[in-house]
């Protein structure tokens, strides 16, 4: 019995200073707390914002007035417009009160919906519109050319009520479409382009011709301006920035 005692005295008096030794060793900081998770990436709802004002929504509303003197220019457009990085290497616009509103996959109709939101909103001095080849490939359904001369239209009257100077652009060529082939656009940009030049003489608009600058043969983008033969490589920006530049300069002068 005494050793029985005498040996659970003993483990006792061992795990007592075990605990000691324990609390006198130096404890590992606190692992870091995890950063938070990235912002969960926007979803196009067409059912709930068919023309997608979310899309730009807030980052609207946190854009301060133009500053006094700033020549505030946004860009409306579709992918074309919405993968021209304006401060990139050959984007042309380094440092530039220009704002890119593009949205790729949209249709002109799509962007009278958001123009007040994302244009009329912002104050700009000069627009710069270029849309209409996704209603050629029918992204949102079938369109004539007159709808789409009519959205052009009202987004260029919205601009004008609201003392925005205008910018109309050329269509830029194609050839046929990737994600819709068949469709033979190249002589329906050829006719829309036709119209917009007219319809921009007429009211005293500025025109900038992308498609007489970057066609090929066959009225399509060629493989050094474009890798999908629609969508611009840098090499297509590069034309189009100061052919931009230029009409934005014209706008502003007039």
């Amino acid at each position: 019995m005494k050793r029985i005692v005498l040996g659970f005295a003993v483990v006792v008096f061992a795990l007592l200073g075990l605990s000691s030794v324990r609390a006198l060793a130096p404890q590992a900081p606190a692992a870091a707390p995890l950063p938070p998770p990235p912002p969960a990436p926007q979803v196009y709802d067409a059912k709930n914002d068919w023309p997608w004002l979310g899309r730009y929504k807030e980052a609207d509303l946190a854009l301060a007035a133009p500053a006094a003197g700033e020549k505030r220019v946004v860009f409306m457009g579709d992918s074309i417009t919405e993968g021209w990085h304006f401060d990139g290497p050959v984007g042309g616009f380094a440092e530039k009160p220009y704002i890119n509103r593009g949205i790729s996959g949209e249709t002109t109709p799509q962007m009278v919906l958001r123009f007040h939101q994302d244009v009329v909103a912002l104050k700009p001095k000069v627009v710069v519109i270029l849309g209409g080849t996704n209603d050629i490939a029918g992204n949102t359904g079938p369109m004539t050319l007159g709808e789409t001369e009519d959205n052009l239209t009202a987004m260029a009257e919205l601009a004008t009520a609201n003392h925005i100077r205008v910018v109309l652009c050329s269509v830029l060529p194609a050839f046929d479409y990737p994600w819709r082939p068949g469709m033979t656009p190249a002589p329906k940009i050829l006719t829309l382009n036709a119209w917009i030049k007219d319809y921009a003489q007429k009211k005293g608009y500025v025109y900038v011709d992308y498609h007489t600058a970057m066609k090929d043969s066959r009225d399509g983008l060629p493989s050094t301006l474009s890798g999908d033969g629609v969508h611009p490589l840098p090499a297509g920006y590069a034309v189009m920035a100061p052919l931009a530049e230029a009409g934005i300069r014209k706008a502003l002068s007039k």
